[in-house]
């Protein structure tokens, strides 16, 4: 493992996102896969895919609970590059289990059944998009979380088996705005709401001015424990989105 971590780390060593994200591209072929949750950082990362034609699938967490706002930026995003973005549902059977015997908000009621939901609507559905990859592309960027700064741009998921690369891990959200402008990126119109992080409609608020990036996610639960179990590293056991948080998808 770890010496497939530093190969990839010279291989791409001081190449930009672009080139970077091409070059792993054609080293596994089929092998690369990002996913989106639509959030500023996943456009940018989408944008690089889609307009340079480079062949790395891109997917979604599809969760039932997303905001109206973000069905809008995917379609959006379909009708702008015509290219495919796959969608990854929950297993249907586990959700009616949940819900029928917990409510549809038993997230609200403990931090357990908050992860149960995670693991239900998210983190199943991860396994099973990822299975069969090598590479898996995220837009997670340092400044995102306190549990984030500890990460780096190349990382083992143990989990998952297998590398994740962060093309705008060093990136300011200033710079990521900037693209965005640059390049006509469709985007979220949440994020000019004061949604900085987007996720699941019932868990996430707007942020307040002086309050954390990802204070409006789970925002009744401890503020230092804002993942979902999308994003684990070795040396921090907490959890996170897209996804994404991602997903949190990222």
């Amino acid at each position: 493992m770890s010496k497939d971590i530093n190969n990839i780390k010279q291989l791409i060593a001081a190449l930009e996102p672009v080139q970077a994200l091409k070059v792993l591209a054609e080293t596994y072929p089929g092998k690369v896969i990002f996913s989106t949750s639509f959030g500023w950082e996943d456009q940018v990362i989408t944008h690089m895919i889609f307009a340079n034609k480079l062949p790395i699938k891109v997917f979604t967490l599809e969760t039932g609970r997303l905001f109206p706002e973000t069905y809008y930026t995917w379609s959006r995003t379909l009708e702008i590059y015509g290219q495919p973005i796959h969608a990854y549902y929950p297993q249907a059977a586990a959700v009616e289990k949940m819900v029928s015997t917990k409510g549809p908000s038993s997230f609200y009621e403990s931090v357990e059944n908050r992860k149960e939901c995670c693991a239900i609507r998210k983190i199943e559905p991860l396994k099973r998009a990822l299975t069969g990859n090598e590479i898996w592309i995220t837009g997670i960027r340092a400044d995102q979380s306190v549990n984030r700064e500890h990460m780096e741009n190349i990382e083992w998921d143990e989990g998952n088996q297998l590398t994740k690369f962060h093309p705008i891990f060093a990136w300011t959200l200033d710079d990521v705005k900037q693209y965005i402008k640059q390049y006509n990126i469709p985007y979220n119109p949440l994020h000019d709401k004061g949604f900085p992080s987007i996720g699941c409609a019932p868990c996430t608020r707007a942020v307040r001015e002086g309050e954390d990036f990802r204070a409006g996610r789970w925002w009744w639960e401890d503020q230092s424990k804002k993942e979902c179990g999308l994003h684990v590293t070795e040396a921090h056991d907490d959890h996170e989105e897209v996804f994404f948080e991602g997903n949190e998808q990222n």
